[in-house]
């Protein structure tokens, strides 16, 4: 069971402003993520054959960090699409019948009178049809933002964790080859 809350229904969710979080905290991880990968291939490239026990902890905690960062976001979209995708597909389904009923109804109205009221139950669901539609692209938007999260937090991580590297490497004198 994960720690978020879930009182919150995707229909209250602006699918938008989830994506613009998603593009924002993707350009901070890709910004980290490049800031890391400086610094280890760097490290690399300076132990070459012969690297030190720090460099090896870190070499392995790379590959280890990947996998697990890939696991917890696998799972947090799995998590965030399974619980939201029998309800949705229910309602997707649910909305349809009626919007085919309603057009149906529409189309064989007798009398003015009938064919108001059918022009109404047809608007109905589609209002419907299309509010299914907005909570597709909310649980889209979220788990898309949930995935993104422990690969984000891990880049970032690292990039902090690492930034006093970068800053030494800067400032030592560069060698003659």
């Amino acid at each position: 069971m994960s720690s978020r809350s879930t009182s919150a229904s995707p229909r209250f969710v602006n699918p938008l402003m989830v994506w613009t979080d998603v593009v924002l905290k993707t350009g901070e991880m890709l910004m980290s993520s490049g800031s890391v990968i400086q610094v280890r291939t760097q490290r690399m490239a300076s132990a070459g054959l012969a690297p030190s026990a720090a460099d090896m902890a870190e070499f392995q905690l790379m590959g280890k960090e990947k996998f697990e960062a890939a696991n917890e976001s696998t799972a947090a979209m799995a998590d965030e699409l399974g619980n939201k995708q029998f309800m949705l597909m229910n309602s997707v389904v649910k909305h349809w019948i009626g919007s085919v009923t309603a057009l149906f109804a529409l189309a064989s109205s007798t009398t003015p009178a009938q064919a108001m009221a059918h022009h109404s139950a047809f608007v109905d669901a589609a209002t419907r049809s299309a509010a299914t539609v907005s909570q597709l692209s909310s649980a889209s938007a979220l788990a898309a933002q949930r995935g993104l999260h422990p690969i984000h937090a891990k880049a970032t991580s690292n990039a902090k964790r690492l930034a006093p590297v970068v800053v030494k490497a800067a400032r030592a004198p560069i060698a003659a080859a």
